[in-house]
């Protein structure tokens, strides 16, 4: 590495904008241990830059469920301790959209992130899809920003495409650490397919499960799993000439979360891409729930730590 690129490593990995995902505590938030208000004190506590959370994490207390009353004591907490906040949603369909868009307009939020799920052969799917940004695209100038997830059917190229035909300035790419593996695409070849529209990230580690002609994934803490995450944040955290592209980092520590093949080596140009429900991890048994769920708020907290360790290093190199 040049002396000019450690030196741009060292003071962006200084500054890296950290958030808190609400999926480190999916399972908290399924049993509404952990509510949305409580993920602001934890990334507070712990000085991260900001929350990504979903519009149904929290079950009955979820975003999608509050009056706008409390949205707004939502979105002033948020401001009180500075914190940028994140919408994400499971869909890219008209009424997901909107829904999104209201509460992240709502919440003070400064970018909604979705991705698609349409069952059908490939080149349909792509149709069905361009035609959800195009109704997005409406949106463009309405103080928000979006990102189409790349999450486990869809292949880097195919993101891209979407992306540069939909012409919009406000689109672009959020990147997941483990998603490509479920597309058949190793993690460093499909970034450097993304690299140029990836403004935002989920972190997580995984461990690679083969999968028929395809590949698997099974989420686990994060330094445990088949993943090149070191090599993954240095190459992010370089994107961009004169300021870092990458905006935010959201932490998504998913233990035990798995995700099966969705492309497979033997495909042919028009693949048919099966129904799926969004992510899920599953539920601890009654016994356990206690134990599972302290040691999911661990591993979280633990993420933290993993992630800003990575960063000194680039730091001190």
């Amino acid at each position: 590495m040049k002396t000019t690129e450690r030196v741009c490593l060292a003071e962006r990995a200084s500054n890296i904008p950290l958030y808190l995902h609400a999926y480190a505590f999916h399972l908290n938030m399924r049993y509404e241990r952990i509510l949305p208000g409580d993920l602001l004190d934890i990334a507070h506590q712990h000085q991260l830059q900001g929350v990504k959370i979903h519009v149904e994490d929290g079950e009955t207390q979820a975003l999608q469920m509050l009056s706008d009353h409390q949205l707004f004591d939502f979105r002033k907490k948020a401001e009180d301790y500075g914190l940028d906040v994140n919408i994400e949603t499971s869909a890219s369909d008209k009424k997901t959209l909107d829904d999104a868009i209201r509460i992240a307009h709502a919440t003070g939020a400064s970018s909604v992130r979705f991705y698609p799920r349409y069952e059908g052969h490939l080149q349909d799917v792509m149709e069905k899809i361009a035609l959800d940004i195009q109704y997005l695209s409406q949106f463009d100038d309405c103080g928000l920003t979006f990102t189409i997830e790349q999450h486990e059917d869809l292949k880097g190229e195919e993101l891209v495409s979407l992306v540069k035909q939909s012409g919009m300035k406000n689109l672009s790419i959020l990147f997941d650490f483990g998603n490509m593996i479920n597309a058949n695409e190793k993690p460093l070849d499909a970034l450097k397919v993304m690299a140029p529209y990836i403004t935002q990230v989920h972190v997580k580690d995984a461990k690679i499960i083969q999968d028929g002609a395809g590949w698997a994934h099974e989420a686990c803490r994060s330094g445990h799993g088949d993943l090149p995450m070191e090599e993954m944040l240095k190459a992010l955290l370089l994107l961009g000439e004169d300021k870092p592209q990458v905006i935010s980092f959201g932490l998504e520590e998913e233990v035990d979360y798995f995700a099966p093949a969705f492309r497979f080596d033997d495909e042919g140009d028009n693949p048919w891409i099966p129904w799926r429900t969004a992510s899920y991890t599953p539920l601890p048994d009654a016994d356990k729930v206690d134990e599972r769920l302290a040691l999911e708020a661990e591993h979280a907290i633990e993420q933290i730590h993993y992630v800003r360790n990575i960063c000194n290093k680039f730091i001190n190199e």
